[in-house]
């Protein structure tokens, strides 16, 4: 504000009375003619009071310069204090916002550092994923060749046995656990892009801070007797996006809060890998150890199988030959008692031709009659029986044909089950963990 000049009391000026003689000369027509130039004049009043006014004018103005002077160098004093207290004020300030920058810059590095390491990682886990599903082509390949390879039995031994059933739930779990590494293999892929874009982030933030904190270094270091320092009058003014100091560190803040929280969702599905493939693992093994066991059961359900076959076999020859040999022997007993029969027909005949009274109902007439009825009763009885051998026979034979083909079924489905299967189950992966490292 502009001082006021010092207000001086008015006095009224001491008076002086001036007697001016007057002439004795008579007018005369020149004094009529100079009478326009006195009274133009100032009177002598006038004059002083006028003099008086300069001169107050002149101390006014002298004891304004005075003060004026006075406080210009108080103003130069107090500005000089001024400014060197509000440049060491800003040096401290900025300062402080240099440690506070540094913090953060240094949290944010760690965070960025942190994050590549798990991103790394995870990586690497779903790499073990990967691997662990192109383990799974080998058993599951195996799985349909054994389910198709069954299916070529023929149809007194194509049954849905406990092998069957063991398959097809092999099938089915490693259908599952394809279906599971798959779905993980997505979710692993999309917590890596997560981290690399929280990991892009926070460096893009640090990259800020690593800028900024030049920048306030460098104006730490102005002094007034920089070379480099000018005037900005533009840039006195604040932006209008500009952050507040606990909008800035808040923004820091969020940063590395959501690195840490993708960082906690990848340790945790890093673990989560770790158990679906050991449990991936383990199921397999445990399957394929099942499937093991009911191909041994029932491998050994068909060699026995098959030997009591052969067995039956045996016995069903044996009776074939023997039968045959009753067949033999009941045809020649029916010769035989045919030959008997034929003897006592023609002497019953022969006897009919006795003349007159000699046709006698005698003794041998009636032994004869009784050898005839006896002898025709058994060749009957032998011939029945020689139909029901013959049936026998035909029935046997039969048999051992129905027994040589289940004998033939058997060695096939035992071809099958032991040869093609269980020797072709030898490539199944021994343990799918292992594989995921290879």
């Amino acid at each position: 504000e502009e001082p006021q000049p010092t207000v001086v009391p008015s006095c009224p000026l001491p008076g002086k009375i001036c007697d001016v003689v007057r002439s004795e000369r008579p007018r005369s027509c020149c004094g009529m003619a100079m009478a326009g130039f006195r009274t133009a004049k100032y009177q002598v009043p006038e004059w002083h009071r006028r003099n008086a006014g300069i001169y107050y004018k002149a101390f006014a103005v002298s004891e304004e310069a005075e003060r004026g002077r006075a406080e210009a160098k108080h103003l130069v004093k107090h500005a000089a204090a001024s400014a060197q207290r509000a440049q060491e004020y800003s040096k401290t300030t900025l300062g402080q916002r240099l440690q506070d920058i540094h913090f953060w810059r240094v949290e944010l590095q760690k965070e960025v550092m942190e994050l590549d390491a798990e991103t790394n990682l995870l990586a690497a886990q779903k790499l073990r994923l990967e691997r662990a599903l192109d383990a799974t082509e080998v058993p599951y390949g195996v799985v349909i060749d054994n389910l198709e390879c069954r299916e070529r039995r023929q149809p007194p031994d194509l049954v849905i046995d406990e092998v069957e059933r063991q398959l097809l739930k092999e099938a089915d779990l490693i259908r599952d656990i394809r279906d599971l590494l798959k779905r993980t293999i997505i979710q692993a892929t999309t917590q890596i892009r997560s981290n690399r874009i929280q990991k892009e982030n926070c460096e893009l933030d640090w990259s800020d801070k690593v800028e900024t904190y030049h920048i306030d270094d460098k104006c730490v270091g102005y002094c007034n007797d920089s070379t480099n320092v000018q005037f900005h009058p533009s840039s006195v003014k604040f932006e209008e996006n500009a952050s507040t100091p606990k909008s800035w560190a808040q923004f820091s803040h969020d940063n590395i809060s959501s690195a840490e929280q993708e960082k906690l969702a990848s340790v945790q599905l890093r673990s989560l890998i770790n158990n679906i493939i050991h449990d991936a693992s383990e199921d397999l093994r445990m399957q394929r150890a099942a499937v093991n066991e009911a191909f041994d059961n029932h491998c050994r359900e068909l060699d026995d199988a098959k030997l009591r076959l052969e067995q039956h076999l045996e016995q069903i020859l044996k009776d074939i030959g023997e039968e045959e040999a009753n067949i033999v022997n009941l045809k020649k007993a029916i010769r035989e008692k045919e030959a008997h029969l034929k003897v006592a027909h023609t002497r019953l005949y022969d006897r009919s031709f006795r003349p007159n009274i000699e046709l006698c109902r005698d003794e041998p007439q009636f032994r004869l009659v009784s050898e005839v009825e006896e002898l025709t009763v058994f060749l009957e009885a032998l011939k029945r029986k020689l139909m029901e051998s013959e049936q026998n026979l035909k029935n046997l034979e039969e048999t051992r044909m129905k027994l040589e083909k289940e004998i033939a079924v058997k060695a096939n489905s035992i071809f099958i089950d032991r040869q093609k299967c269980m020797s072709y189950r030898v490539r199944y992966p021994v343990d799918l963990e292992v594989a995921s490292y290879k």
